[in-house]
C-alpha cells in the first residue's frame, strides 16, 4: 500500500495497481525456477561426467544415484520430467559409451537409464526402451512407473510379432510380460493386461494374477473383447473367462459363457461343480430362456424330487403361469379387442383372424364368446374360406400359448371337423400351444404323428409345421425318422417338401447334423428346374442353412454339393449357408462378402435378397456392427437393385427387432409410401417388427394413418393389420428379440423363427399374400415375456424394489461406475425394454443371477441390517 496525506491532515491508503503485485511475484517465481533448473542441469551434467570416469567406484556412485533420481522423477509421470529434458543432449553419447563398457553390473545400470531416456528420445521403430530393458539389471521394472510400463508393453507386442515372423525365441519377452501383467492387475488396469497377453498369444498367465477384487472386471473385458476377435481367438477368450468364473464360484456367469460357446460339457461341469440346490434352480431358469434341450442326471441333481422340479423349470412347464402372474400384477388382464388396436369401427374379418395371431394373452380365451363350436350363425370360424380357416383355428394356439393342458382341450374338438382346412389349423394350433414347452408325455408328437402322412396336403403341412414349432431345437430322433421318410417319398407335393425341410431345420437348428443336411440336400437335387423356381424353394435352401445356424464351420461338405446346381440356385445356396453359419457372430469379413454379393451379382437376383438379410443376421450381435450395417443398408436404398431394395426394410426390421430406434422408424415410414408396393409392404411389416410388443405410440399412429392411406389396397392393408397386431403383441408384455442376458446370449430357436418368417417375406405376394400366410406363425418361436420377476427360495413371486434404467457400457472403466443411468424405481415384476437394465434397490436380498432378466431367485442377505 502507498500512503498520502489528505486535506484534513489525516492519512489515507492508496492501493497499488493489481498488476504490479502479480508481476513482482511472477518474476520472483520465475527467477527461483530458473535457479532450480540451472542447479538440476548442472547436477545432472556432473553425474554424466562421472559416468565417463575411469574409476569404477566413481562410476558406480554416479550411476546408482542417477538411476534413483530418474526412477523418482518418472514414477508418477503425467508430463515429460525436466530431468529427461536436460539429459536429452547426452543420450547419443551415453549410448556410444555403453557400447565401449565391459560386461558388468555398471553396464546394466547404464542400460536401465538408457531404457528410460529412450521413452522420449528414441526413434519409435527401433524399440530402444525394450532393447536396453532386456540388457539392463533384473530389477522390478514396475518401480519405474506406469507410463514406462505402458510404453514397454507396446514395444513388446511389436517385437513379439517380428520374432514370430523370424522364428526367433521369445523367452526373455515372456518374462517381462509376466512382470507387466502382474503390475497391471495390481493397479486396476485389467484391460491393458489382457491386451498385452492377447498380443503375445498367451492368456494363461492371466489366471495366476486375478483375485477376488478384479476377476469380474477382467472377465467382463474378456467377454466384450471376444465379440471383435476372429475365430478361434474369440473362443479362447470365452474359455478363459469361463475358467476364471469357475475358480471364483461365479457359477451363473460361467453357465452363460458355456451357453455362448454352445458347450454342453461345460454346462454339465457347472451343475456338478455347484453344491447349492437353489443356485441350480437358477441355472434351470437361464437354460429355459435360452431354449435348449437339456436333460438333468443324478450327478447334476441327486434328489429325485428336486431333479424333477428342476427339469420342469427347464421344460418351461410353468411359463404360462408366470406370464399370467405378470399380466395380473401389471393389470393387463382385460382383453383387447381388434377395434381397440385399429381405432376403427369396421373390421375386415380376414384381418381380424390374423390380428388374433398376435394377441397372446392366455386368459383372453375365457372372454371370447365367439369361440363356440356349434356352427351357428355368427360363428367366427365359418365366415372365412379355405386357407384362411387354417390361420383362424391356429390363432387359438396363440391365445393359449404355453398352456398345454388347457390349450389341447380347447383345440381337440376342431380335430374332428369335416373340413380339412379346420383340421390343418387345429394341428398347427397344437404345435403353437406346445412351443417352447417340453412335456414328458409328448402330447404334440402323439397327436401330430397321426396326420403327417395324410393324403390332403393342407393337413400334412399343418401337422408338419406344428411338429417343427413344438419341437424346435429338440433334436428328436423319432421326428427325424418320420420327416426324412416324407422327404424321400415320391409324388409328395412341393409345398409339403418345403415345410418338411423347414421343420427338420427347426428341430435340428444349429446341430450340424450330417444326416439331416444330406436328406435336405437330396430333396433339393431331386427337384426339377420348374419346382426350384417356385417361391417355396427358398424355404428348402433356408432349412439347409438352419442346420448350421451360428456354427461358422462344418458346412463345407454341404456347400460342395451346391456346385451341381444351376448358377442361380448355387449362388442362393452359398449365400444362405454363409449368412446362417455366421449369424450372430459379428464377423466383419462375412459382412464384406455379403456386401460383395449385393454389389456384383448381376444375374443372381434371388440370392441378393438373402445376402441383404444375411448382413443383418451377422451384424446384429453387437451395437457398433449394427449401426454400421444400418448405414450400409441405407446406401442400398439409393443405389441397389430392385430385389435388394425389397429386402432392405426386412433387414432393418431384424436389426432393430422389438427396439424402435427413431432413425430406423423414420426410414421405414418413408419406405412405406414407396412406389414399389413390395418395398412398401416389407416396410410396413418391419414397422411392426421393430415395435413388436412395445405398444409404441408413434408406430401405432403411423400404422393407423397407413390403414387409411391404403384402405383400397387389400395386400398392403393386410400388412398394416399384421403390423398393428405385432406392435400390440401380448398387450405389450412380449418381445421378439432373440438376444437376452445383456445381449450376451442369442436363442437359436428364436432367431430361426424370425429368419424363416423374413425369408418368406422376400416373396410377399406369393407366400404371405398367397395361401401360405400361416408362415407368420413361425414368429411364435421368438415370443418371450420381456420381464423381470423375482422369486423367493420357494420359487414364489416376491415383490422387491428395483431400479430400471438405460444400460451403460462400463467395460474397461476404472473404479465402480454405475451400470445404469436415468433410472426409475419400481417394484417387481417389471417390464424391461430394449437397452434397459435392472438392479436391486435394496441390500436386503442377494440375486443368484448376475443379470436381472427373466426369473431371478433372491436369497436374504445375512449381513443386512434394517436402518432405524
Amino acid at each position: 500500500m502507498a500512503y498520502r496525506e489528505n486535506d484534513t491532515g489525516t492519512t489515507q491508503t492508496k492501493p497499488l495497481p493489481k498488476d504490479t503485485k502479480k508481476k513482482d511475484v511472477n518474476k520472483e517465481d520465475l527467477h527461483a525456477q530458473l535457479e532450480e533448473d540451472l542447479a538440476l542441469k548442472q547436477h545432472l551434467e556432473l553425474r554424466v561426467e562421472r559416468i565417463y570416469d575411469v574409476d569404477p567406484e566413481v562410476q558406480k556412485v554416479a550411476l546408482e544415484s542417477m538411476r534413483q533420481e530418474v526412477r523418482t522423477s518418472i514414477s508418477s509421470m503425467t508430463y515429460v520430467p525436466k530431468l529427461l529434458k536436460f539429459l536429452r543432449p547426452h543420450y547419443r553419447t551415453l549410448k556410444a559409451f555403453y557400447e565401449t563398457m565391459l560386461d558388468s553390473d555398471l553396464k546394466k545400470y547404464l542400460a536401465d537409464i538408457l531404457s528410460v531416456m529412450a521413452l522420449t528420445m528414441s526413434v519409435e521403430v527401433k524399440r530402444e526402451s525394450l532393447k536396453y530393458r532386456l540388457l539392463g539389471s533384473e530389477c522390478d521394472i514396475c518401480s519405474w512407473g506406469h507410463e514406462y510400463v505402458r510404453i514397454l508393453a507396446g514395444e513388446i507386442s511389436q517385437e513379439y510379432l517380428m520374432r514370430q515372423s523370424e522364428d526367433a525365441p521369445v523367452d526373455d519377452l515372456m518374462e517381462l510380460v509376466e512382470q507387466i501383467v502382474a503390475f497391471h492387475m495390481k493397479h486396476n488396469a485389467e484391460s491393458e493386461a489382457v491386451d498385452l497377453l492377447m498380443e503375445v498369444d498367451d492368456l494363461d498367465p492371466l489366471t495366476e494374477h486375478v483375485d477376488i477384487t478384479n476377476f469380474r472386471k477382467t472377465c467382463l473385458y474378456l467377454t466384450s473383447a471376444a465379440r471383435y476377435l476372429p475365430d478361434p481367438d474369440d473362443i479362447l477368450f470365452m474359455d478363459t473367462a469361463y475358467s476364471i468364473y469357475l475358480v471364483f464360484y461365479e457359477f451363473a456367469s460361467a453357465l452363460q459363457i458355456a451357453l455362448f460357446l454352445d458347450n454342453l460339457e461345460h454346462v454339465c461341469e457347472v451343475f456338478t461343480s455347484c453344491d447349492d440346490l437353489l443356485m441350480k434352480k437358477q441355472f434351470c431358469y437361464i437354460l429355459a430362456r435360452q431354449g435348449i434341450n437339456f436333460e438333468l442326471d443324478d450327478d447334476m441333481v441327486e434328489d429325485d424330487e428336486d431333479r424333477e422340479l428342476s427339469q420342469a423349470i427347464i421344460n418351461n412347464v410353468k411359463l404360462s403361469e408366470g406370464y399370467l402372474t405378470l399380466a395380473r400384477d401389471i393389470e393387463a388382464m382385460e382383453p383387447k379387442c381388434p377395434e381397440d388396436v385399429y381405432k376403427l369401427e369396421k373390421i375386415w374379418l380376414l384381418h381380424l383372424s390374423m390380428l388374433l395371431l398376435m394377441q397372446v394373452l392366455a386368459r383372453l380365451m375365457t372372454d371370447l364368446a365367439d369361440f363356440s363350436s356349434d356352427g351357428s350363425s355368427g360363428n367366427w370360424l365359418f365366415k372365412n374360406k379355405e386357407h384362411a380357416k387354417i390361420s383362424v383355428v391356429a390363432s387359438l394356439g396363440m391365445i393359449l400359448l404355453w398352456d398345454v393342458n388347457s390349450g389341447l382341450a380347447q383345440i381337440d374338438k376342431y380335430l374332428h371337423s369335416d373340413d380339412n382346412f379346420v383340421i390343418a389349423g387345429a394341428l398347427l394350433g397344437v404345435g403353437l400351444v406346445n412351443c417352447s414347452v417340453t412335456n414328458d408325455y409328448d402330447p404334440a408328437l402323439a397327436l401330430l404323428s397321426e396326420y403327417i402322412n395324410k393324403e390332403d396336403s393342407s393337413i400334412q403341412i399343418g401337422a408338419i409345421m406344428g411338429l417343427g414349432i413344438a419341437y424346435a431345437g429338440a433334436q428328436d430322433e423319432q421326428i427325424l425318422n418320420s420327416l426324412i421318410a416324407i422327404l424321400k417319398h415320391e409324388n409328395v407335393p412341393h409345398d409339403v417338401i418345403a415345410f418338411t425341410a423347414i421343420s427338420l431345420g427347426l428341430v435340428f437348428v444349429g446341430s450340424s447334423n450330417g444326416e439331416v443336411a444330406q436328406a435336405i440336400t437330396d430333396a433339393l437335387t431331386g427337384r426339377s428346374v420348374s419346382e426350384l423356381g417356385q417361391p417355396l424353394s427358398r424355404l428348402l435352401v433356408l432349412a439347409l442353412g438352419l442346420i448350421y445356424l451360428g456354427k461358422q464351420e462344418g458346412m463345407e461338405a454341404t456347400s460342395e454339393v451346391s456346385k451341381s446346381f444351376s448358377k442361380k440356385m448355387r449362388n442362393y445356396v452359398d449365400v444362405t449357408l454363409l449368412s446362417c453359419a455366421h449369424a450372430g457372430t459379428g464377423n466383419v469379413l462375412t459382412v464384406q462378402k455379403l456386401l460383395g454379393h449385393c454389389s456384383h451379382l448381376e444375374n443372381a437376383e434371388t440370392s441378393q435378397g438373402s445376402a441383404v438379410l444375411g448382413i443383418a443376421m451377422v451384424a446384429m450381435a453387437e451395437e457398433i456392427g449394427l449401426e454400421m450395417s444400418i448405414r450400409s443398408l441405407k446406401h442400398f436404398l439409393q443405389y441397389g437393385e430392385q430385389k435388394i431394395r425389397r429386402a432392405v426394410p426386412l433387414a432393418l426390421g431384424l436389426l432393430c427387432i422389438s427396439n424402435p430406434k427413431v432413425n430406423v422408424m423414420d426410414t421405414l415410414s418413408r419406405l412405406s409410401h414407396d412406389t414399389d408396393l413390395e418395398v412398401a409392404m416389407a416396410a410396413v411389416i418391419s414397422l411392426g417388427l421393430i415395435g413388436a410388443g412395445t405398444n409404441n405410440a408413434r408406430i401405432a399412429g403411423m400404422l393407423r394413418n397407413l390403414s387409411s392411406f391404403y384402405y383400397n389396397v387389400p395386400g398392403l392393408l393386410f400388412c398394416v393389420r399384421i403390423a398393428q397386431g405385432l406392435v400390440h403383441m401380448g398387450k405389450g408384455l412380449l418381445t421378439l428379440n432373440p438376444y437376452h442376458s445383456n445381449r450376451l446370449l442369442c436363442s437359436p430357436t428364436a432367431l430361426a423363427g424370425l429368419v424363416t418368417m423374413l425369408h418368406a417375406c422376400l416373396d410377399m405376394k406369393s407366400i404371405i399374400l398367397g395361401k401360405y400366410h400361416f408362415v407368420l406363425y413361425y414368429l411364435v418361436l421368438a415370443m418371450k415375456p420381456r420381464m423381470l420377476m423375482t422369486l423367493d427360495k420357494n420359487l414364489e413371486p416376491i415383490s422387491v424394489p428395483v431400479r430400471v434404467g438405460e444400460a451403460v457400457d462400463v467395460v474397461g472403466q476404472p473404479g465402480q461406475p454405475k451400470t445404469i443411468t436415468g433410472f426409475q424405481t419400481h417394484s417387481t415384476p417389471v417390464l424391461l425394454a430394449a437397452g434397459e437394465r435392472a438392479e436391486l434397490a435394496t441390500e436386503k436380498y442377494v440375486p443368484l443371477s448376475p443379470i436381472l432378466e427373466g426369473y431371478v431367485i433372491l436369497v436374504e442377505n445375512t449381513e443386512y441390517m434394517e436402518d432405524n
